[in-house]
């Protein structure tokens, strides 16, 4: 963990020397040689890490370093603060004095502490040859963790829940006629019971009868290919009952490989690869392996990448594995913690929070009850349960389950394992937003530069590779697939808070009780504000986050104040606090890259804004304000700038979208990716001229859009080359949208947001390609706009409001092949859809809203084999009682095929009820009562 702190210094150290030569006068030699002393220790570090084995001299050792790593960041950030500061550019002339005094007591404070810092090193260097002879003695345990996963290959049938019907499933897979040879992935993340399943299924006389040649490997993180291919061997030359050749020992991997490949040639065969970690695992064996007729490979994995690859491949199928089900998990933990017994009514309410924890992680549940099951108490029952992350270090039967889970940890490249520890700062089931967390990533220099690509786009895919490690868990998606929200199981974040505790990663406040370390370098307040904020302590504190209990604040807190320490912070997220008052110390903090003020009660931005030079990420969005000082334009490394609110008028219909006042010459923040939402009637064709120069901008809204400025905007959209969402609200519903001037729209454009009246649909809009999301409102149109959009390829989501005002909509045969959402809401003049058979053919959510005049379903519908969900609101009833005719009125309804897992149910006349959260063009939710209801036969 150490070596994180570490390349992140080293890439500060090599910025400073490159960019500061003339500043660096003097200590330039000793700055390169600290940055040739990390690399050389960091190898170690690296390998340490890996392996997760401390003994005391190596665990003081790698606290040493991981401190002078500290100072030494704190060291270069307090060179840069002294001679970047906002005063050097003042036109007086006793201020440029000062500043130049400054900057010359900056190199000597420099040289100083560099000197300082060289002689920590040196003697750290010299027990760089202890560490070393420290870790060979530890590499001798690192194996252990194979013991434990042995465990799940003895568990008996019966003590498993849950199992009978994943077992059915492959082992339908494994014995079907087929004709050549076929993969069976099983996939999930660590604990769910992978191995224990796969055995289960290996082990079946109907399996074992189908393949009398069969071969279990247990490929560990520390595998050797040479060992793995022969231990393969061995197995399959015991089936056969023939000795093993003696020379197996001498064979080459490729000889191995062969001899294998020569053995099962012509033979139905079962190999099970347990445990994958990595695609070259895969990629070593799977040319040793034959396409024999009806033969079959298993393989178990926490990696989802390896299993879409090997299903490619080798043909086959993919099942992922899920948490039990609370019925199961009940089922599961009072057997193995009361016997035959029943749980005791006095431990029921701690039963079900402690099994909420578990999250349907089996591996979890056994643990835990194993632990439970020796505690009579239910004071020791509290005690453990409010001390899980201690109890998984401390306590023998829950130490296998936090070895087991932290695996994945261990795995992973020192980079994402900083963005995973990052989780912790936000309190336990938090929902988290994909981007605030790709934002703060950046903002922390946890992502790196990769040529060609944003450091947004490098850092979704470090969200997609912790996904498909099974690390984190999707909250959320929006319609188009992308992540919108996600969390991370309770009992990883348990090991994430352990881990952080031990590392000083981050600092966690719940209350005035917390223990803080010497220094805290990343703070997060999760209950009340701790008086620790004026403490010492934090005087090297880098990012701050406030998770709010507003119930709990008094009112003094409506103006926030910072103590001076705070100087060296890189993120401040105030999001959600009651502030009314931009806080005045923010100005002071010239370090700042991400500032979050989202859904506050601030009104006015000071122009001192413009001293937070390094700014990345602005976010004002939902609060009261209306424009900004035009000292924004100073912040040339801004990359977000959100400001817009909502108000929602009802369910799934937003009355209003507030964005603020554009500074004339916005066109000189170059680094801008995504601005939202600058209001066009307050702003001249100047403003709109502007935009074409933001030529890094990924996203783009505007509202309050007038006819005549088309020929002004269309320009600019052409000159935005790498433009992924555009949003154009027009000031009144009547007001037109003028776009036809738009020659060369933006080719990977992938959602749009058209808000005003059309007097026909843009020419441009059927060649983009790219195209996933269409929400077309206020259009007015006369000619049915389908034949023009139902070719797009890629095209998943389309929402029409008020847009046509004609009687029929035809959904041809063949059109809107990837369409998967389909919304139409408030034509008036709407009395018939027509769905050929063929068209919509993937369609899973169809909502049908205040469309008055359309008294039936959909001709057709039934064609719509994949539909999953129906919704109503505001119909007439006698759609609804196509249905069901025994029902009475109502806003909102919802057919569908099975309940949403997360909705709470009550009971309301016979119909199960529930609160159903609709998103809103992907930046905001509400909720209506809605009713469940059967789908009519042709749909099951």
């Amino acid at each position: 963990m150490a070596e994180i702190v570490v390349n992140f210094v080293m890439d500060k150290l090599t910025t400073l020397i490159q960019e500061e030569v003339q500043q660096l006068r003097g200590v330039k030699e000793e700055a390169v040689w600290i940055k040739d002393k990390l690399e050389h220790i960091n190898a170690s570090l690296i390998a340490a890490d890996e392996m997760e084995v401390w003994s005391p001299g190596l665990d003081v050792w790698i606290k040493q370093l991981r401190d002078v790593a500290y100072d030494i960041e704190d060291a270069l950030d307090e060179f840069r603060l002294l001679t970047h500061h906002p005063d050097h550019e003042s036109h007086n002339f006793l201020t440029r004095k000062l500043s130049t005094i400054k900057k010359f007591i900056a190199r000597h404070q420099m040289a100083a502490e560099i000197q300082r810092i060289n002689s920590r090193i040196q003697s750290i260097s010299d027990g760089h040859e202890r560490f070393q002879s420290e870790t060979i003695d530890a590499k001798i345990s690192v194996k252990t963790w194979d013991d434990h996963r042995q465990n799940a290959l003895l568990i008996e049938e019966a003590d498993l829940v849950g199992i009978e019907n994943p077992k059915k499933q492959l082992v339908s897979w494994l014995i079907q006629d087929d004709t050549g040879r076929e993969v069976v992935s099983v996939v999930g993340m660590g604990g769910l019971g992978k191995t224990t399943l796969v055995k289960k299924v290996y082990d079946d006389a109907q399996v074992k009868l189908q393949f009398k040649y069969r071969a279990w490997i247990t490929v560990s993180q520390s595998f050797k290919m040479e060992e793995l291919l022969k231990h393969m061997l061995q197995q399959l030359y015991r089936v056969k009952r023939k000795p093993v050749p003696q020379e197996l020992d001498s064979m080459t991997n490729d000889q191995l490989r062969t001899k294998i490949n020569s053995f099962l040639q012509h033979k139905r065969y079962l190999i099970v690869l347990d445990d994958l970690w990595h695609i070259d695992e895969w990629d070593a064996v799977k040319y040793a392996l034959p396409s024999s007729n009806s033969s079959r490979v298993m393989l178990t994995t926490r990696h989802s990448d390896i299993a879409s690859a090997s299903v490619k491949e080798f043909r086959g199928n993919i099942y992922s594995l899920n948490p039990l089900p609370l019925e199961e998990s009940r089922t599961l933990f009072c057997r193995k913690t009361f016997g035959e017994n029943s749980c005791p009514p006095y431990l029921y309410d701690l039963t079900e929070s402690i099994l909420k924890t578990c999250e349907g992680l089996p591996l979890a549940i056994v643990a835990i009850s194993g632990v439970l099951a020796t505690k009579d108490r239910v004071d020791e029952w509290y005690m453990i349960k409010r001390s899980l992350a201690d109890e998984l270090k401390e306590n023998a039967r829950l130490s296998s389950m936090d070895k087991i889970l932290s695996l994945s940890y261990n795995d992973l490249p020192y980079h994402l394992k900083s963005c995973f520890l990052y989780f912790s700062i936000f309190p336990k089931n938090h929902v988290i937003d994909q981007m605030r967390l790709i934002r703060l990533w950046i903002a922390e220099g946890f992502v790196r530069t990769k040529k060609g690509m944003t450091l947004e786009e490098v850092a979704e895919g470090y969200l997609y590779e912790l996904l498909n490690r099974s690390l984190i868990q999707v909250a959320g998606t929006t319609s188009e697939g992308r992540i919108k929200t996600c969390r991370v199981h309770d009992l990883l974040r348990e090991i994430i808070i352990s881990k952080v505790r031990e590392q000083n990663f981050v600092t966690i406040a719940r209350g005035q009780n917390t223990e803080w370390p010497e220094k805290v370098r990343r703070l997060s307040i999760h209950k009340t504000m701790p008086d620790v904020l004026q403490s010492q302590s934090t005087c090297h504190l880098r990012s701050l986050h406030m998770f709010w209990r507003v119930d709990s604040l008094s009112e003094s807190l409506k103006s926030l104040s910072f103590p001076l320490e705070f100087k060296l912070l890189n993120v401040l997220d105030l999001q959600g606090a009651p502030l009314e008052v931009f806080p005045k110390e923010i100005i002071k903090l010239f370090l700042l890259k991400y500032l979050s003020l989202r859904s506050t009660m601030i009104k006015i931005i000071p122009p001192t804004i413009g001293n937070l030079r390094y700014l990345e990420t602005l976010d004002l969005k939902h609060t009261c304000i209306t424009a900004l000082p035009v000292e924004i334009l100073k912040l040339q490394k801004l990359r977000h700038l959100l400001v817009y609110r909502y108000e929602i008028q009802s369910y799934a219909q937003i009355n209003s979208r507030y964005g603020f006042k554009a500074m004339a010459q916005i066109g000189c923040l170059h680094s801008l990716q995504k601005l939202c939402f600058i209001e066009a009637d307050h702003g001249s064709d100047v403003i709109l001229g502007e935009l074409g120069k933001l030529d890094q901008l990924r996203r783009l809204g505007i509202v309050k859009f007038r006819r005549e400025q088309g020929i002004a905007l269309c320009p600019s959209i052409e000159m935005l080359k790498r433009l992924r969402a555009l949003s154009i609200t027009s000031i009144e519903e009547n007001e037109v949208l003028d776009l036809e001037s738009l020659r060369c729209p933006p080719p990977f454009l992938q959602r749009l947001y058209l808000s005003g009246r059309l007097e026909k649909l843009p020419h441009w809009m059927s060649s983009l390609h790219s195209l996933a999301k269409i929400s077309l409102k206020w259009s007015q149109l006369r000619d049915d706009p389908l034949e023009f959009l139902q070719n797009l390829p890629n095209l998943v989501h389309l929402e029409f409001l008020q847009v046509y005002e004609g009687e029929i909509l035809h959904f041809k045969a063949g059109g809107f092949q990837r369409l998967k959402v389909l919304s139409l809401d408030k034509l008036d003049g709407l009395k018939m859809v027509i769905v050929e058979k063929g068209a919509m053919s993937f369609l899973e959510k169809l909502i049908l809203q205040r469309c008055k005049l359309l008294h039936s379903l959909p001709s057709g519908i039934e064609h719509l084999s994949k539909l999953k969900s129906l919704e109503f609101y505001d119909m007439p009833n006698e759609l609804i009682m196509t249905l069901r005719p025994d029902i009475d009125g109502g806003d909102y309804w919802k057919v569908e095929h099975v309940p949403e897992i997360n909705s709470t149910y009550w009971k309301d006349g016979g119909w199960d009820v529930f609160s159903l959260y609709t998103s809103i063009e992907g930046e905001g939710s509400t909720s209506a009562p809605t009713r469940s209801l059967e789908l009519p036969p042709y749909w099951k």
